[in-house]
């Protein structure tokens, strides 16, 4: 398994970034939080998590353990895979995660792109005591501002690209983007996506 990359960073998009460790450049998903803790050209250190799957194998990236360790917690409710266990990750941070199933707040949960009432009791019953190391612990990656991801090209069509790469369709985000961006135009692009990603969470 890959557990952690170490190297210099390649390229930073809104749905993930590629870090080159010897020669090898390897491309991960992540959040916009963690995302926004990498600068192109500089080197970094992100922790790693390899998903295997039949007809492919995806790395997911993380800015501190209790992201990478409350991404597997999450999969282990029935039903629950990475892609949204990262949209999860994307709108809510460990600690949040795990006051809202310790606390049995389903409706906090149904924010999350995806989750509906009957996933969020789910991960409230399977996880409730699986989560309480989460409490209180501290979100390191929130303290980068989200803005510091150097898109400077960057566009709502990419904005709704990631969102399509979380599972939704165009027709669901685009819309979204649309709105974000007109309720609060000074948004920075990963801002945008975690806007657009809170503003889905609320239609369900």
């Amino acid at each position: 398994m890959i557990a952690s990359l170490r190297g210099t960073v390649l390229s930073v998009e809104l749905g993930g970034a590629v870090i080159e460790c010897a020669g090898v450049g390897y491309y991960f998903h992540a959040t916009p939080a963690t995302l926004a803790t990498l600068t192109r050209g500089e080197e970094a250190t992100v922790l790693t998590t390899l998903v295997v799957r039949e007809d492919a194998m995806v790395l997911y990236g993380f800015a501190d353990a209790a992201s990478r360790e409350m991404f597997g917690t999450l999969q282990g409710v029935s039903g629950l895979g990475p892609r949204l266990a990262l949209a999860a990750e994307s709108v809510l941070t460990p600690a949040e995660l795990a006051q809202a199933i310790a606390g049995g707040d389903a409706k906090r949960l149904q924010k999350i792109p995806g989750v509906g009432k009957r996933m969020a009791e789910r991960m409230v019953v399977e996880l409730k005591e699986k989560v309480a190391q989460f409490v209180g612990s501290g979100a390191p990656e929130q303290a980068q501002a989200p803005t510091q991801i150097a898109l400077p090209d960057a566009t709502g069509d990419q904005v709704v690209e990631a969102l399509v790469g979380l599972g939704f369709t165009e027709k669901q985000a685009r819309p979204a983007v649309e709105h974000v961006t007109a309720q609060q135009p000074g948004l920075g692009t990963a801002e945008a996506l975690r806007a657009a990603l809170a503003h889905l969470g609320r239609k369900k």
